[in-house]
C-alpha cells in the first residue's frame, strides 16, 4: 500500500492530467476536422498522458519515469530554444515550470511515496 501522497506529486498528476485532456480534446477536433495522422497521434498521446497522471497518483514508479523524461526533455528543448532565439519568456517559463515539476517529484517525502 503507497503512503501519504504529497501534495507536490497531487499537483503534477492534475496537472498532467489537463495536459492528457487537452491532448484528447484537440486530437478528437483534428480527427473530426480532417487532420488525419496528426490528430490521431495527438489523441493517443493525450489518452497515454491521462494513464500516466492515474499512474502519478497511484505511486507508479514507472509512471514517475515516464514523466521524469517528458520534464528533461522539456528543460533540454526551453534550454535550447534559449540558443536558436526562441521566445526568452517562452523557454523561461517551459522550463521552469519543468524544472520545479522534477523537483516535486523527487522530494524526499516524494521519493517515499514513490517506494512505498
Amino acid at each position: 500500500m503507497a503512503g501519504t501522497r504529497p501534495g507536490g506529486v497531487t499537483l503534477i498528476a492534475v496537472l498532467t492530467w489537463i495536459n492528457g485532456a487537452l491532448g484528447i480534446a484537440s486530437g478528437v477536433i483534428g480527427i473530426i476536422g480532417g487532420a488525419g495522422t496528426p490528430a490521431w497521434v495527438a489523441l493517443a498521446l493525450g489518452v497515454i498522458t491521462l494513464a500516466v497522471g492515474v499512474g502519478l497518483l497511484n505511486g507508479s514508479s514507472l509512471a514517475r519515469v515516464l514523466a521524469t523524461i517528458v520534464f528533461v526533455l522539456s528543460v533540454a528543448a526551453a534550454v535550447y530554444s534559449l540558443f536558436t532565439g526562441g521566445t526568452l519568456w517562452s523557454a523561461i517559463g517551459t522550463g521552469g515550470l519543468s524544472l520545479i515539476a522534477l523537483i516535486l517529484l523527487y522530494t524526499a517525502r516524494s521519493n517515499a511515496f514513490f517506494k512505498s
